[in-house]
This record gives C-alpha cells, sequence and structure tokens, in this order.
C-alpha cells in the first residue's frame, strides 16, 4: 500500500487508488463531470491558499522558490492540515491512494513539499 505523488491530468497507474487533487481550483474550461479524468475527490485543503499559490506562480529564482516552500510549510502547519496530513500517512499503511497538482515539474511544486510531509509522517510513498 501507498500513496503516488502525480501530476494531475497524467494517465493514471495501475493500483493508484483514490487520487486526490490537492489544488486550489478544479480544472478551467471542464465540466464538473469530467473532473473524473484528473482526480476523484477535490481536496484543496493540501493546496497553497489563493494568496501563496499567486505568490509561488510568480515566484523568481531560488529565493523565491524558499519563500514559497517556507510559507506552505507553515500554511500546513495549521491542526487541520496536520490531521489530514496524519490521515493520508495511516492511510497509505493501508490502501492505495495518490495526491497530485497540475505543474509539470515536482522539484518547483507544493506537491514535493506534500511529498516531504508525508514521509516525515512515515507514510509509505512511492
Amino acid at each position: 500500500m501507498a500513496i503516488f505523488i502525480v501530476q494531475l491530468g497524467s494517465p493514471r497507474r495501475r493500483n493508484e487508488g483514490l487520487r486526490l487533487g490537492t489544488v486550489r481550483r478544479p480544472p478551467r474550461g471542464v465540466p464538473k463531470a469530467d473532473w473524473r479524468n484528473y482526480f476523484d475527490l477535490w481536496f484543496p485543503n493540501l493546496s497553497p491558499s489563493a494568496e501563496l499559490l499567486r505568490q509561488g506562480l510568480g515566484a523568481q529564482g531560488d529565493r523565491g522558490r524558499a519563500a514559497f516552500r517556507r510559507k506552505f510549510l507553515k500554511e500546513m502547519s495549521a491542526p487541520d492540515r496536520t490531521r489530514e496530513l496524519a490521515l493520508l500517512a495511516e492511510l497509505s499503511h493501508r490502501t492505495n491512494l495518490s495526491v497530485g497538482c497540475y505543474c509539470r515539474d515536482e522539484d518547483h511544486c507544493h506537491r514535493s513539499l506534500l511529498r516531504k510531509l508525508l514521509v516525515d509522517l512515515k507514510a509509505d510513498v512511492v
């Protein structure tokens, strides 16, 4: 059992499990009935806040990305977020699931930070 970290809209892996869209907004121009092609459940709780998302999209260079990472990790330290992450970590020992966002490059994306947070919580992460 494991958590897969994925790019939403990418082909699903075999046995990937429930796909959670950890994005602030659902896919633009896509009818709600077709969201299933991106994710099974929209879970914006684990995405950057709207303000931080704007800042992150405009982040330039290492300094801008470092500021984004620091602020996102602070947002994820809120009690509700830590409980949600702990739930996902625990579920990873019992079932397959995946979390993702639209970004092509995980290294410049909040999902790389979600990966780290889940690993720190002893989740089984692929």
